[in-house]
């Protein structure tokens, strides 16, 4: 049995969207942010001769650069597997927020953008210098620091004192945790809890748990080519294995043996390259 106990609750490159690495044609390149609400910058050139790319849940904002076009979009979490709209030889640098942040520069709410792709103009008016100076760049580090200069001494909107406690909760036990547990923990009622997540995050307890469960699977499937997926279900607290895989394929659009079967065939862990 692989060793999946002692994952850490924030991920190596935070949340993850690994078909965004598999269709690189190249590296995709991953960038660190000092900056707690990014989770990380990325930069990679698409390749779709192999088929679509698909974005997964992950419960971010990510804002996604076209720099062969030049446009941008700003885009919500999914809530299941969603073909991502991008063109075969373009090159794309995104910056992906942390779980939760919504930034404060963003003339919207953040219901407003779950399962959806928005002009990034829409949403960030006056902006159009900043899109002209990143999808000119040609190199990702100084196109994170263009971002960096843009959003310093911006805010960012905060989640409630609740709704923080709570994810922290989530992360903490990969997303196996029901309402009523939440409920014992943090001492509020279920309505509470659900109101406020969606006042926060737009989405529901229960599903912000089904994609933290998403994203600890695809993470522990992408660095351990050992893993033994019925001993993963179990850990992140599936009935049983028929329903890990219906909740894996419905998430990732493969089921969990296709997907490790596809990172195995493409060097998924050395097509990241950290720059």
């Amino acid at each position: 049995m692989s060793d999946v106990s002692n994952r850490n609750p924030k991920t190596e490159l935070g949340s993850e969207q690994p078909w965004f690495v598999l269709s690189a044609a190249r590296h995709y390149d991953l960038i660190t942010s000092q900056d707690p609400a990014i989770s990380h910058f990325y930069s990679f050139e698409a390749d779709q001769s192999q088929g679509l790319t698909f974005a997964i849940p992950d419960g971010c904002i990510d804002i996604l650069f076209d720099c062969s076009a030049p446009q941008a979009k700003v885009c919500g979490t999914t809530l299941a597997a969603r073909s991502a709209d991008l063109t075969h030889q373009h090159r794309y640098f995104g910056i992906r927020f942390a779980m939760g942040v919504m930034p404060d520069f963003l003339q919207t709410d953040i219901a407003e953008l779950i399962d959806k792709e928005v002009n990034w103009l829409e949403l960030a008016p006056n902006s159009d210098s900043l899109l002209a100076q990143i999808t000119e760049q040609t190199d990702a580090r100084n196109q994170a620091k263009l971002f960096e200069g843009f959003i310093n001494g911006r805010s960012h909107r905060q989640t409630s004192a609740l709704t923080h406690q709570a994810m922290k909760l989530l992360r903490e036990t990969h997303g196996n945790l029901k309402i009523n547990d939440l409920e014992t923990h943090t001492g509020y009622s279920r309505r509470t809890l659900q109101r406020q997540f969606a006042e926060d995050l737009g989405l529901s307890p229960k599903t912000f748990s089904r994609i933290v469960r998403c994203q600890n699977a695809i993470h522990d499937i992408n660095r351990h080519t050992d893993v033994v997926l019925s001993d993963l279900a179990f850990d992140l607290g599936f009935s049983d294995q028929s329903h890990f895989q219906r909740e894996f394929k419905k998430f990732v659009n493969a089921t969990p043996v296709e997907y490790l079967n596809k990172l195995q065939g493409h060097g998924y862990q050395e097509r990241i390259r950290r720059v």
